[in-house]
């Protein structure tokens, strides 16, 4: 527990007959960034609401514990500990940029002194001090964004909440966006992520859990993730037609395609499985011209676990089943 920044057991939520969270597991540890990955409707931004203290779980949910304290008998050391980028934007665009940090410095309960420190560090930071004193309403939007999150960091946040934080965006804004978030994870604070942009939680996330129906589908890496999909396959290329030949014979599960010389063997990336191949092919003999590892993306695990169109079971990463079986205890 004490190297979890936020452990989450059984976590619920209905409205009316509607369940939002069937009893999810999250275990984020310090200094890592954890990315929600969901359809609308995943339930991600009520788990954020939960964690944050803006809504309270259902009766049978299980411990939460955010920053180390109790989220339902220390809501108000939650709160000390954490900060939240919403979806929405928190910034007001009727005073300067500069306004509306000192604003929040206030909040905080900060000095003159020491808040007017803090935000002319936050708005350098941030790239926004040419643009302190303007209204906040002439900000681009990757402008606000950056003031947003440079708000949140006013009371020096352990624990943060980002909902969505680049949509909208343009490329490089997202880009820039996307460097900041690692800088903070750099300096020891833990991120939880929503998102729906997939290359985006490839991109940040140590761990990425996949929403879908209220429940957890997957929890891993993105390379964990990647593999539980069909389709990974090694492909080997050929020029001389009697070594193509012989690779055929030697790997016999391997789909051909006699015209370009180059065959496709099934695999799931792993270094064991792509280590078993080359043993195959030395035992043969025989040397590729042309090697290249093939693994399914973030866009066909995202389709793959999220299709509510199929009523085929879905796949789990290694141990995730262990983890829904609990939640499933966590529940009664």
């Amino acid at each position: 527990m004490t190297d979890l920044a936020i452990a989450a057991n059984g976590l619920r939520k209905s409205y009316g007959d509607k369940t939002v969270l069937d009893g999810i597991d999250l275990a984020v540890p310090r200094g890592t960034v954890l990315a929600l990955l969901g359809p609308n409707g995943a339930g991600k931004t009520t788990t954020v609401n939960i964690l944050s203290t803006l809504i309270t779980a259902d009766p049978g949910t299980g411990d939460i514990h955010v920053g180390g304290h109790n989220l339902t008998t220390h809501p108000q050391d939650v709160r000390a500990t954490i900060g939240v980028t919403g979806q929405f934007s928190a910034v007001d665009g009727l005073i300067t940029g500069e306004e509306n940090m000192l604003l929040m410095a206030d909040l905080h309960h900060l000095t003159k002194t020491e808040g007017r420190r803090t935000a002319a560090e936050l708005l350098q930071r941030f790239d926004l001090t040419d643009a302190a004193k303007k209204p906040a309403s002439t900000y681009s939007g990757g402008m606000k964004r950056r003031l947003d999150i440079a708000m949140t960091l006013v009371g020096s946040p352990r624990i943060i909440f980002l909902d969505e934080p680049t949509t909208g965006l343009d490329p490089r804004s997202r880009h820039t966006m996307w460097q900041i978030i690692r800088e903070l994870v750099t300096a020891g604070t833990t991120v939880l992520l929503t998102t729906q942009y997939l290359e985006e939680a490839d991109q940040l996330a140590d761990r990425i859990a996949v929403l879908n129906n209220g429940r957890i589908a997957a929890e891993g890496t993105a390379e964990e993730l990647k593999r539980l999909i069909p389709g990974g396959h090694v492909r080997l290329r050929f020029t001389d037609p009697d070594t193509y030949r012989r690779a055929t014979l030697a790997l016999p599960d391997a789909a051909r395609d006699d015209d370009a010389l180059t065959l496709r063997h099934p695999g799931d990336g792993s270094q064991r499985h792509l280590r078993t191949l080359l043993d195959q092919l030395d035992t043969a003999h025989v040397e590729a011209d042309e090697l290249t590892v093939h693994t399914p993306d973030l866009d066909d695990v995202f389709f793959a676990l999220t299709d509510t169109t199929q009523n085929t079971p879905k796949p789990t990463v290694p141990g995730q089943a262990g983890r829904d079986d609990q939640s499933q205890e966590n529940a009664r």
